[in-house]
């Protein structure tokens, strides 16, 4: 079956190794604040403004781009890891992503709910943080969940 919007099956395996060590190293970096390594940069920002300091808008800012770095490979990795074409992309395997894909946005919008009502403060920012990437994390595990499960019932 040809699939116009899905990434060739070799990028699978990039997706794959940039995603699980960008994962280990953010989540040490959010869980334990610490930073492994530090990229101190000039970049220019659209925006940068915090809450006790004065909104600049389209200026150069000094900043340490490791933890943009990370979150960015998380996010490529995971699109590459889980919107890349199984070697045998049937009709079925695409059932299985679409309601893989529904089904992870409504617990992901459902945990962000329960934070919403129930979490406050900085750790309501923690979760926000998290859920920048839990969409994919709850599509990849269900989606190679069910894969895998249904592999096991054909051999």
């Amino acid at each position: 079956m040809k699939t116009r919007y899905l990434f060739p099956n070799r990028y699978k395996i990039i997706g794959w190794i940039l995603l699980i060590p960008s994962t280990l190293l953010g989540l040490l970096m959010v869980l334990f604040d610490y930073s492994f390594f530090k990229l101190n940069a000039t970049v220019f920002a659209l925006y940068d403004g915090g809450l006790f300091e004065p909104n600049k808008f389209l200026t150069l800012t000094k900043t340490d781009l490791a933890d943009e770095l990370i979150g960015a490979m998380v996010i490529i990795g995971g699109l590459l890891a889980a919107f890349s074409e199984e070697k045998d992309e049937d009709e079925y395997i695409a059932k299985i992503r679409l309601e893989s894909l529904l089904w992870a946005t409504y617990i992901n919008y459902g945990f962000l709910l329960f934070s919403l009502l129930f979490i406050y403060g900085a750790g309501f920012y923690q979760i926000m943080i998290f859920n920048m990437f839990t969409l994919l994390f709850i599509f990849l595990v269900r989606f190679n969940f069910i894969l895998h499960r249904t592999s096991k019932s054909f051999a």
